[in-house]
């Protein structure tokens, strides 16, 4: 009787620690459980990005708003018969 006590006693701590600590085991869920986590708060990110990126296309093919906003701010153009200021601030010197 004891010897079948001390078997099943073994084959119940085996299989706990497999349980635990084996392939697939509660361990290695939890690591997938993160890396899903952590896959899907970079999904959100690039969804983000991506409707972004799919309402400037949508701009540019709709108006010429959004283009010649661009060609301002980026590339420094202007239209014909406007007249361009840059304002540059002097640095005050320092009171001490």
């Amino acid at each position: 009787m004891k010897l079948l006590f001390a078997g099943l006693l073994v084959l119940f701590i085996t299989l706990q620690l497999t349980l635990w600590f084996g392939e697939g085991g509660l361990v290695d869920v939890r690591k997938l459980q993160q890396q899903i986590e952590q896959q899907q708060a970079e999904n959100a990110r690039l969804n983000e990005r991506n409707a972004a990126l799919e309402a400037e296309v949508k701009d540019f093919k709709q108006g010429l708003g959004a283009i010649e906003e661009r060609a301002r701010n980026e590339l420094g153009m202007i239209k014909k018969d406007e007249t361009f200021f840059q304002i540059i601030e002097q640095d005050k010197p320092d009171k001490k």
